[in-house]
């Protein structure tokens, strides 16, 4: 197995990405589990891999990816700083060396986008290939969409597509909105501080961040 399937078959990764969701699901907030890690991590690889960064980097930024939510399972607080924590018991596990788990740690911990900090590559694919999922199979109960803006907003997205042009490093997040659900506003109005960080997160890689909705470009 490569050392991406063994950290994605780990007892650990399994059971605390298994209980986060669960925890989430009580909270009454979208999909956090297999579904969404898996979405993240391979977005989080594709940014870097398109942009021509090491393999070593793409292959950390897909562990990150795939292990940024699992501190979902103490708390939704600080979830950052407590999935970089559950994460080095993995890592050290499956003897990565003290580089690659603080570059982890790192882009774990700054993932959320109120505190995050994105200094180093692989965190910048990371927050870019978080907040770029946004789908309605993330939706748990579509009855309840029209009491939920988060819901809403995620149901309503009917296509999400993260491009990455290599020779212009622009990377772009392509959706298309049934506006009938919600309208574009609606998404700029829960989601600006996202899209803020991603576009930070661009500069880090030397890159722009941009965002189509429904075929207009809207950053």
């Amino acid at each position: 197995m490569t050392r991406k399937e063994f950290v994605k078959n780990h007892e650990l990764t399994e059971k605390f990405l298994e209980a986060a969701d669960r925890h989430m699901a009580e909270l009454g907030y979208t999909e956090h589990g297999k579904r969404h890690a898996t979405v993240v991590s391979e977005n989080a690889e594709k940014v870097l891999r398109e942009l021509g960064y090491p393999e070593n980097y793409q292959e950390l930024a897909w562990i990150s990816g795939y292990l940024h939510d699992i501190g979902n399972l103490i708390s939704r607080e600080t979830h950052g700083s407590t999935s970089a924590i559950l994460a080095k018991d993995i890592l050290d596990d499956l003897n990565f060396n003290e580089e690659e788990i603080a570059i982890v740690m790192q882009a774990i911990g700054n993932h959320e986008e109120e505190t995050g900090d994105p200094t180093h590559p692989v965190s910048a694919a990371l927050i870019i290939g978080d907040k770029s999922d946004v789908h309605r199979s993330r939706v748990r109960n579509p009855d309840e969409i029209k009491f939920d803006i988060h819901d809403r907003v995620n149901y309503a997205v009917i296509e999400s597509d993260l491009k990455v042009e290599k020779s212009t490093r622009d990377i772009s997040l392509i959706l298309k909105i049934d506006e009938e659900i919600s309208s574009p506003f609606e998404y700029f109005e829960i989601f600006l501080s996202r899209m803020l960080i991603c576009r930070r997160s661009a500069n880090v890689l030397k890159g722009r961040f941009h965002i189509f909705i429904n075929d207009v470009r809207m950053l």
